[in-house]
């Protein structure tokens, strides 16, 4: 059986959750690689929504083991109330694994993120403040907590104590903040021991084992390419790998087990944060687009940043992840509109470009080059195969298909979980039928 990732194809919000619990009904383990609780995912299941954040959305398919790999990071806080929220729903936590390796988010982590962007000032990354940042960085610099730190008081305490020393130094005589106490964060963690001890495990070993006994592992990713801390718009990037070679790192699980790789992209683009966005709709016109496809932030509340597809970036996904696979999301939003345009390619100082500018200041000056298709008033929300849907919508995809250099295999036209369509099966089973 196969081991899968899937992944944001664009600047995340994508609909990767809907994805991830679609094909999750037919996978054994849905294993988070990246990220933390700073990107969401929204799943409707029987009309009722779930926002998920920290927890993977295989947590809704009553036979997966969710997984929370070693290149997530971890906000013990958020853990445990996204678990009080889920039970009090009547989803079953208790299969939930976490990897002893991933790291944990310190309180202080969250006072140098906001620190941080304060510090930027107009040049600030649109970060969300909950201390992803400063802790990806701690275990580069080597002074971050692990799960397993929770069971060696004096490692933690140790760690703690050490990881303070330069960060109170910065709050005292750059911000003129009171010292945190080593001792009370430490105290506030280690509470937290024994409601995590049964849920830790050796990730690396584990799904290695499930893959030799045959069974179907779906690795999910957080935020999306366009944010990857490499590969991404840098410097307005998230702080880990969501490209699908963070699947590997953030797991365990060597490269060549990776059977497909599932890109999931909306009929249009929206971004959250700061950064450029080429097809950006301004105005009246991003508001429709915002409002139509509910753009805000499952995390933050924020309104998201709305435009066009861009065809450039689709392609520059499909290549840095290798994508076998495109899902399409949303394309019901896209209902009413006379004429949808595509981005194509740039304009860049009077150039075209047709692929992604590897040079910021290019990127950053990029100008979308239009094609306009002709659109639909027809509701496809209730279609169920791609004969379904309109002319001209099947037309468009068809186009998105060519421009984007991978197969769309799946395309969604509304949020409830069957509100999809099925044109190449991702997995036997739920996803194997053919239908067109």
């Amino acid at each position: 059986m196969p081991a899968l990732i899937v992944l944001g194809a664009q600047w995340g919000d994508e609909g990767k959750g809907k994805v991830t619990d679609l094909v999750g009904q037919d996978v054994d383990w849905v294993v988070k690689f990246n990220g933390g609780n700073n990107a969401g995912h929204t799943v409707v299941v029987d009309g009722k929504k779930y926002g998920l954040h920290l927890i993977p959305a295989g947590i809704l398919s009553k036979r997966v083991t969710p997984v929370i790999g070693n290149g997530v990071v971890v906000d013990l806080d958020v853990l445990f109330a996204e678990i009080a929220q889920l039970t009090s729903a009547g989803v079953d936590c208790s299969r939930l694994r976490i990897s002893d390796n991933a790291h944990i988010i310190p309180p202080y982590n969250k006072i140098m993120d906001g620190l941080a962007e304060r510090s930027l000032g107009e040049r600030k990354i649109g970060t969300t403040g909950r201390g992803i940042g400063p802790t990806y960085a701690d275990k580069m610099n080597r002074i971050g907590l692990r799960v397993q730190d929770l069971f060696d008081e004096s490692i933690l305490r140790q760690k703690v104590r050490s990881a303070l020393e330069g960060k109170n130094s910065v709050m005292a005589t750059q911000f003129a903040l009171d010292p945190v106490d080593p001792e009370q964060v430490a105290d506030a963690l280690l509470a937290y021991a024994e409601r995590v001890r049964p849920m830790v495990f050796d990730c690396s070993l584990e799904v290695n084992r499930a893959l030799d006994r045959g069974e179907t592992v779906l690795f999910e990713g957080g935020q999306a390419t366009m944010l990857d801390i490499d590969h991404g718009t840098y410097p307005f990037v998230t702080s880990s790998n969501c490209t699908a070679g963070g699947a590997c790192t953030g797991t365990g699980v060597g490269p060549t087990r990776i059977d497909r790789v599932i890109g999931v992209a909306k009929a249009y683009t929206t971004r959250v944060g700061e950064g450029p966005f080429p097809t950006e709709l301004m105005g009246e016109d991003g508001e429709k687009l915002r409002q139509a496809g509910g753009e805000f932030g499952v995390t933050t509340g924020r309104p998201r940043r709305t435009g066009w597809y861009d065809a450039v970036v689709a392609r520059f996904a499909s290549r840095v992840n290798g994508l076998t696979d495109l899902v399409v999301t949303k394309l019901d939003v896209l209902t009413g509109y006379e004429k949808i345009p595509v981005c194509v390619a740039y304009d860049v100082d009077g150039t075209r470009v047709d692929e992604l500018p590897n040079d910021q200041t290019a990127f950053h000056h990029a100008q979308p080059i239009y094609e306009y298709f002709p659109g639909w008033d027809e509701d496809i929300t209730q279609a169920r195969t791609f004969g379904d849907l309109p002319k001209n919508a099947r037309d468009y995809i068809e186009t998105l298909e060519q421009l984007s250099g991978c197969r769309i295999s799946v395309i969604g036209v509304g949020a409830e979980r069957d509100a999809t369509i099925v044109r190449h099966p991702l997995l036997p089973g739920r996803l194997s039928d053919t239908r067109r």
